[in-house]
């Protein structure tokens, strides 16, 4: 499998490749600087530079299974990872804070398995879906510094891929709760729910832009998978939306899902965002 970095402008409409690597990498997350954006890999979280061509490992300390859920800190002093710690042991994902410049990882969570999707601008909370001991995924919140966790989300259904919006007021994220996977929105605290989505497919992780003037959200057909499957190697497609849910349309149809964009992935301007698309070796 080769995996290929792109970039999407929604001033042209158009995507310009940036990389392709050999094998499978994940999770584009763009870097505040605009030059590079962070993605996770084999376990380990690697930064590309645009300018210089090329990519770097972060040196994660016993954060060695990192999984496609990586979220920096609002001054990039530190990056949240969702991770089994080693010797991984089972399914069991905890949230670590790893600091940029080195040092000790941070267990945040204690209960497992837990995996991160948002840290809050104010940089105060984490965000992050959680199966716990009834086996519902449901959405939760947690000190940036730990602490006890708070369950946003108590119902039938899967709920999955939370942020914050770039004014801290609502939690994005998807849910199984009406049938098939749809895009959501409540307020910081669960209250106020709104159905944002309303396509006859399995809509996942909705990015709001930096600016909150566009979200863009990743589709797998219905009958492809289970609504609360997100499965690699499928043929999918990325929509764009504004965050009241007008203007919803396709616009990029790929070889990818799993992976593709597991995270926030726009940049810093707000006129682009990246994604992975897949290719087969044997489609070369």
């Amino acid at each position: 499998m080769t995996s290929i970095l792109e970039v999407y402008d929604l001033t042209t409409g158009e995507s310009t490749v940036l990389a392709e690597f050999p094998g499978i990498i994940e999770a584009p997350a763009w870097m505040k600087d605009g030059n590079r954006i962070m993605y996770n890999a084999g376990g380990h979280i690697f930064i590309y530079s645009i300018s210089e061509g090329k990519s770097t490992q972060l040196d994660t300390g016993i954060c060695v299974n990192c999984n496609n859920d990586h979220v920096l800190s609002p001054d990039e002093k530190y990056l949240g990872v969702s991770c089994w710690p080693e010797p991984a042991t089972g399914w069991g994902s905890y949230i670590y804070a790893v600091p940029m410049d080195g040092g000790a990882p941070r267990k945040i969570t204690e209960n497992t398995p837990s995996f991160l999707h948002g840290w809050s601008n104010d940089g105060k909370e984490l965000c992050y879906c959680a199966f716990r001991e009834d086996r519902k995924v449901d959405i939760y919140v947690i000190p940036a510094e730990g602490g006890e966790e708070k369950r946003l989300t108590d119902t039938v259904g899967y709920n999955d891929g939370p942020e914050y919006s770039p004014d801290d007021r609502h939690i994005w994220f998807n849910s199984t709760r009406d049938g098939l996977m749809q895009a959501f929105r409540m307020n910081r605290d669960g209250s106020d729910l709104q159905r944002m989505t309303h396509l006859d497919m399995n809509c996942w992780f909705p990015h709001i832009s930096p600016d909150g003037k566009k979200v863009v959200f990743l589709t797998f057909r219905k009958g492809d998978l289970e609504p609360w499957q997100h499965l690699p190697e499928k043929q999918v497609q990325l929509w764009l939306m504004n965050p009241d849910g007008s203007d919803v349309r396709p616009i990029v149809s790929l070889f990818g899902g799993q992976g593709t964009i597991n995270v926030n992935s726009w940049a810093p301007d707000s006129t682009r965002f990246a994604y992975i698309r897949y290719r087969k070796d044997d489609d070369a």
